[in-house]
């Protein structure tokens, strides 16, 4: 049966017993919790090894052990090559790349000299737990971008009025190689977020497999650990770049361990040299960053051979996805409702949809040139886009006979306006006889014609009467003249002469009352 091992610790104290107290072997075995024939047979191999008490000062643990113990010596045989592992632990990123393999071609290279491949797996594991804590997470060439704004932010002075503005500072790390790139933005708003996800990909040259951000208001509409709702601009631009998008689980560190550490490497060797300069635009700020980016990427690791950046060209950058034919540009998605006029309004501005959509609800995708309305993910109408009020209409969208709003015609709206009052009948008129289709002034009438809910049709119609005579003929107009009570201040409009004969039989004239 084998000897059972003692902890170096126990070796020494049962010595001390032995020798020094002189303690019986019942003794020794009580006070170190060892049974008694352990006892027995370590005192044996003392005896064959003559080691008396106390043991000689130049004596460690290590030499101990190998003393009592040759058989199993802590340290590697010389006869083995132990192989270097901090080229081993970089080799595994590499898409592809095994143990196993790694371990076939050290056999090759010693073929007498090389370890078991469980032994090797042991050794490397042995190796990597004494690596930092920030190590033993491994990350695959190419596949994961951690993506996180930094806590401090950067004061940026207007030239012309002294306003300060604070300027937000957005950090990409790559997973494998720790290969960083920052920039400043006056906002974390979805479209400087997004933007500075397209710019990150042209600074890396290509697109990882998947991107990692943490729990962004405008990334992550909904967080959850195990399902959170991502932005719809956000998966767009996803698929824009065929990247997958996987936000960090809530209060769950790990997940973003290299955003962490890429945002610390950022505020202490980039915004604490800038500390004491005073920045009077975006850009120039963002071009003091980009210098010293470059800086912070050739920094040579300290214990590792290279640096970020040559990792980066050696390890990810061969298997980065290609970057898209065309840049990514900022798209604002929204639900709208098609209107009785089959418009939708986005930004003061109409634009026009197939009539039969009246009644409906689709997806408006405004990006900076054009408007795009998709029903059932199905592109129906397409603009170009104004940055003013006004209608876009498409005659290929208006109706023949107008089956969604028959309900809906010129003699209607001009009876509900007779019976409103005059003024209001000829606002109304000028609406109509103003749009080239009659049908696209449809809803200004309606939203005039509904204040009768709210108003009385008197001051409906003296609001009106103002509107006519200084020519203002948008809605809003009536609704300011109402709500500041204008239509009180205006005078009465004179009376009409009476249409009643002067003299009649059943009439009493002034006579009577003498």
């Amino acid at each position: 049966m084998a000897t059972k091992r003692f902890t170096m610790r126990n070796i020494r104290e049962i010595l001390r017993l032995h020798f020094e107290a002189q303690l019986s072997l019942r003794k020794i075995s009580i006070c170190t919790k060892a049974s008694i024939g352990g006892v027995q047979k370590l005192l044996a191999k003392v005896k064959h090894c003559e080691l008396t008490w106390p043991l000689p000062d130049d004596m460690d643990d290590v030499a101990l052990a190998r003393l009592l113990y040759p058989q199993s010596d802590p340290r590697p045989s010389r006869h083995y090559q132990l192989p270097a592992w901090t080229e081993v632990h970089q080799e595994l990123k590499g898409k592809g790349v095994t143990k196993h393999l790694l371990w076939e071609e050290y056999t090759q290279q010693y073929p007498n000299r090389s370890y078991s491949y469980s032994q090797y797996c042991h050794h490397y594991e042995v190796w990597r737990a004494k690596q930092r804590r920030s190590m033993r997470q491994i990350h695959k060439a190419g596949e994961t971008l951690f993506v996180d704004y930094a806590g401090q932010t950067v004061p940026i002075v207007s030239g012309s009025s002294g306003e300060v503005r604070t300027a937000q500072i957005f950090v990409a790390v790559m997973g494998a190689t720790n290969y960083t790139f920052a920039e400043a933005t006056y906002s974390q708003s979805l479209p400087d977020w997004l933007n500075s996800h397209a710019r990150a990909f042209n600074f890396l040259g290509g697109v990882p497999q998947m991107v990692v951000p943490d729990n962004l208001k405008s990334g992550v509409t909904k967080a959850c650990r195990y399902d959170p709702d991502v932005n719809p601009a956000y998966q767009q631009l996803a698929a824009h770049y065929g990247v997958a998008i996987v936000p960090a689980r809530p209060y769950k560190p790990k997940d973003k361990a290299k955003a962490e550490v890429g945002v610390q490497i950022i505020e202490r060797w980039i915004l604490a040299r800038l500390r004491h300069h005073t920045f009077f635009s975006l850009a120039e700020l963002n071009t003091c960053i980009k210098a010293l980016l470059v800086e912070v990427n050739n920094k040579p690791f300290k214990q590792f051979k290279g640096s970020r950046r040559t990792w980066f060209e050696s390890i990810d950058k061969p298997v980065l996805l290609p970057l898209p034919k065309h840049t990514y540009q900022y798209t604002d998605i929204k639900q709208v409702k098609v209107n009785i006029d089959y418009h939708v309004q986005y930004d003061e501005h109409l634009y026009s949809v197939p009539h039969h959509l009246v009644g409906e609800r689709i997806e408006l995708y405004a990006k900076a040139n054009v408007i795009e309305l998709l029903f059932h993910n199905n592109l129906v109408a397409s603009h170009a886009r104004q940055y003013r009020a006004g209608m876009s209409t498409t005659p290929s969208h208006m109706p023949t006979q107008h089956e969604k709003h028959h309900q809906w015609s010129k003699g209607r709206l001009m009876n509900w306006a007779k019976d409103i009052g005059g003024e209001v009948l000829a606002w109304v008129k000028t609406q109509l006889n103003s749009k080239q289709h009659e049908q696209q002034a449809y809803r200004v009438c309606l939203g005039l014609l509904s204040l009768s809910r709210q108003y009385p049709p008197q001051r409906i119609d003296k609001a009106c009467a103002i509107a006519n005579q200084h020519s203002l003929y948008r809605l809003k107009h009536i609704k300011d003249i109402l709500s500041s009570n204008q239509d009180k201040l205006h005078p009465d409009t004179p009376e009409q002469p009476s249409l009643l004969p002067q003299s009649h039989e059943n009439i009493r004239g002034p006579q009577s009352f003498h």
